[in-house]
């Protein structure tokens, strides 16, 4: 997992500038030099989840976004960067 300085214990979000703990794993890959079973992952907080997968996607990369203690084995082709996310009192629609 990318994290640059801080306290190795703590799990913050790999956004640019950003602090906030991580909650989500961007799990990803180069399909043009990896096979699906070399993941790479960049952490997320609930804010940049989105913004890190859609990053990546339009780079042609293969994107799944797992809760962060849900690791992820294999990135396939074609995968993006959706999520069943974790059931809350409110939805992302504000509902």
């Amino acid at each position: 997992m990318i994290g640059l300085g801080g306290d190795p214990d703590r799990t913050t979000c790999s956004s640019a500038r950003c602090r906030a703990d991580a909650t989500w794993r961007v799990n990803w890959r180069n399909p043009r030099i990896h096979a699906a079973d070399r993941v790479k992952v960049w952490l997320a907080c609930d804010k940049h989840r989105s913004t890190l997968g859609d990053y990546l996607a339009t780079r042609g990369f293969p994107v799944v976004i797992s809760a962060l203690d849900s690791p992820v084995d294999v990135v396939p082709d074609g995968a993006v960067p959706t999520t069943a996310p974790q059931t809350s009192s409110t939805d992302e629609a504000g509902r």
